[in-house]
């Protein structure tokens, strides 16, 4: 059923040899790209993992995203926000105003970065480890995490490119899969791809259903006017669709909560957080009431999620509590 993994890689490089010059030799895929099959089609939908239902405009809708680095450093456009070492005590300061999910980005040393992102899934490094830590210390933690090449590859693009630039899809998604099984092993709840490779969603699904992870929820990032590509997400198993960033994309987030039964979740991005910050610092603004505003519009357009900068903020204001 299927190509072999060495039909598969043939096919792969045989089929985009570029036409101009004819003289160039055979682009060839970068030293240790992982020989996959190709993808193949699920027969039927996922059902979701997690028991979702709707929710009023409360603290448990907030995600805060935190980088996850070896150690404190502050990000210099985003005032008040850091890229953080795995043991600090954020989760702590979260959890004690209601905020109890959390989005894991990585910062890696360039020095262990590939063309091909293996430490990925590298189940010793900085992101697993940081999931055992914070799991074993609160066991009912949410914790998303971004599956994406882009933080561990040495040329910058968000997976494996081959020589004359063609993406190679197939390669790319066998090392998503590993490194969303990796991540679940550790404890992950969520995983959240954003990659936008065609049939990722599916593939990383199979492969979590393999291990034994059926309870993994994966949030896909929509291809936001697409509403075709998001019906093949949810049909290939997403559990929840994320539309980044927000507030420029009010009439998308309706749209999808129009045409879809999923959880939508709305990234409200790290320009819309500088915007607000640097407008309330020039007293242009009352940062406290705009920065609950563009949450509500968020809600009041069907967000159910909304993953932001803001989110320990927030949470004090439902508190009644001052910054």
């Amino acid at each position: 059923m299927g190509m072999s993994d060495e039909e598969c890689e043939a096919t792969v490089v045989a089929e985009n040899i570029p036409e101009v010059p004819p003289a160039l030799s055979k682009p060839a895929a970068p030293a240790g790209t992982p020989l996959v099959h190709s993808l193949v089609t699920c027969s039927e939908g996922c059902i979701p993992r997690n028991k979702f239902k709707p929710c009023k405009f409360s603290k448990s809708t907030f995600h805060s995203r935190r980088y996850a680095g070896e150690e404190e450093t502050p990000i210099g456009a985003m005032p008040e926000c850091y890229r953080l070492g795995w043991r600090h005590g954020l989760v702590e300061e979260a959890r004690d105003v209601g905020v109890n999910s959390i989005v894991l980005f990585s910062k890696v040393p360039d020095a262990l970065k590939s063309c091909t992102g293996d430490e990925a899934y590298n189940e010793n490094r900085l992101v697993p480890r940081t999931i055992r830590l914070l799991k074993d210390k609160y066991p009912d933690l949410v914790i998303y995490i971004d599956v994406a090449l882009d933080p561990y590859s040495s040329d910058g693009h968000d997976g494996i490119v081959r020589e004359d630039g063609v993406i190679m899809n197939d390669e790319n998604v066998h090392q998503l899969c590993k490194q969303a099984v990796t991540q679940a092993r550790a404890g992950a709840d969520v995983a959240r791809p954003s990659d936008i490779m065609d049939g990722r969603i599916r593939e990383i699904r199979a492969a979590l259903d393999a291990d034994g992870f059926q309870y993994v929820s994966i949030a896909s990032y929509t291809a936001r006017e697409a509403l075709v590509e998001t019906r093949e997400d949810e049909s290939e198993g997403a559990d929840i669709l994320l539309v980044k960033p927000g507030l420029p994309y009010l009439d998308i987030i309706r749209l999808l909560r129009d045409n879809s039964h999923l959880p939508i979740a709305a990234y409200q991005v790290s320009g819309e957080y500088s915007m607000i910050k640097a407008d309330g610092v020039l007293k242009m603004i009352d940062e406290e009431r705009v920065m609950m505003e563009s949450r509500m519009c968020l809600r009041r357009d069907g967000a159910n999620i909304i993953i932001s900068y803001f989110a320990l903020q927030a949470a004090r204001c439902l508190c009644g509590e001052k910054r």
